[in-house]
């Protein structure tokens, strides 16, 4: 499946069908009077968040998004027919904008919400709504309302409780594919990661989901690499991981080029709680790792994990200091009954996206 976090849409709720004009003819009775009923009401446009997505895939396909037009009303008092809704699905995180791209419509965070985004036209009045005393067979009735039309923009930003941020090759696809189920690509080249990953962590009993975006380098702010268009997936986190790879040669440096960009991005990702790991220890000897990890705590102002997916080294302790700030910000336990098959993706999706 191809991940795609923006989607621009054209969406038209139902016109409303017209009133009827029409006149009681019955054998034996000479004034029967008018019996034009109402027409029935155009359809609305609806968006609903939907458990099972992670992607605006579908959107690429199908564009316009059209309710059905309310029936007309007819004789003997017949109302037509109200018309069919329209509900676009997807997934739980998404946020629409008006066509400007800016203006917010509705952030769409909890499964099952939903929001009328067109709403359908009124049916029109027939003529039997008209008579009174004085007009006793009133020969007009009321087109529908015309129904609402616009164009929309969707962008998602994932639902995680942690994100995984750092340089290209910090080992963030290595640590996701060690502590969860996701297959996200690795390899031993810059940006493995063309697109978002998330997975499900258990540690002690208790889950929470990892989002591992691709790696920012330096300008990235300003589009150099694949720029920072996929931090809006880590906003909604409650923490970030910062990892470092200690096959840098400066990894102060590396630290704090991430941070400068996560702060020109801005999205308060700079005041998140942050939690700092100096990752791929195996490949430094023991002189070299006191010296990193030296030089990175005086970066960062604080001790750093040192961790090793490969070895399996300091990663219980990085998965309960995740846990324990998820917890205290009013996370919990965020496990849903089939999280692994939402958010867990196998070898051939990472492949085909990486492609």
């Amino acid at each position: 499946m191809k991940f795609l976090d923006e989607a621009k849409v054209y969406i038209r709720s139902g016109d409303g069908g017209a009133g009827a004009v029409s006149f009681r003819r019955e054998k034996f009775i000479e004034f029967g009077g008018p019996d034009g009923g109402d027409g029935g009401r155009g359809g609305d446009v609806w968006v609903e968040a939907v458990n099972g997505l992670n992607t605006l895939i579908d959107f690429r396909f199908q564009q316009h998004f059209k309710a059905q037009i309310g029936t007309h009303g007819m004789g003997r008092n017949r109302t037509g027919a109200n018309g069919e809704h329209v509900t676009l699905k997807v997934p739980v995180g998404t946020q629409i904008f008006e066509e400007d791209n800016e203006t917010l419509i509705v952030d769409l965070t909890k499964e099952g919400q939903r929001f009328r985004l067109a709403k359908g036209g009124n049916g029109g009045f027939g003529n039997t709504h008209f008579k009174s005393s004085t007009n006793q067979a009133p020969n007009w009735a009321n087109p529908g309302l015309e129904g609402e039309e616009k164009t929309i923009w969707l962008r998602l930003k994932l639902i995680a409780d942690a994100g995984l941020v750092g340089l290209p090759n910090a080992g963030k696809s290595t640590f996701l594919a060690t502590v969860t189920r996701a297959r996200p690509k690795i390899a031993n080249y810059p940006f493995t990661t063309l697109h978002p990953n998330l997975g499900v962590a258990t540690i002690d009993g208790r889950e929470f989901v990892l989002a591992d975006i691709p790696g920012l380098i330096e300008g990235a702010h300003e589009g150099v690499g694949i720029g920072d268009r996929f931090l809006g997936h880590v906003e909604r986190t409650r923490v970030l991981l910062h990892l470092v790879s200690g096959v840098e040669e400066h990894v102060g440096k590396a630290y704090t080029t991430v941070k400068h960009e996560l702060e020109a991005y801005g999205g308060g990702l700079i005041d998140k709680p942050e939690i700092v790991a100096l990752s791929q220890i195996d490949v430094l000897d023991e002189t070299e790792l006191k010296k990193k990890a030296k030089e990175l705590e005086k970066a960062c102002g604080h001790k750093p994990f040192l961790i090793s997916a490969a070895t399996g080294k300091g990663m219980t302790d990085v998965l309960r200091a995740l846990r324990d700030v998820i917890v205290n910000a009013g996370g919990g336990e965020t496990a849903l009954p089939d999280r692994s098959s939402r958010f867990d993706q196998d070898d051939d999706a990472s492949e085909d996206d990486a492609g």
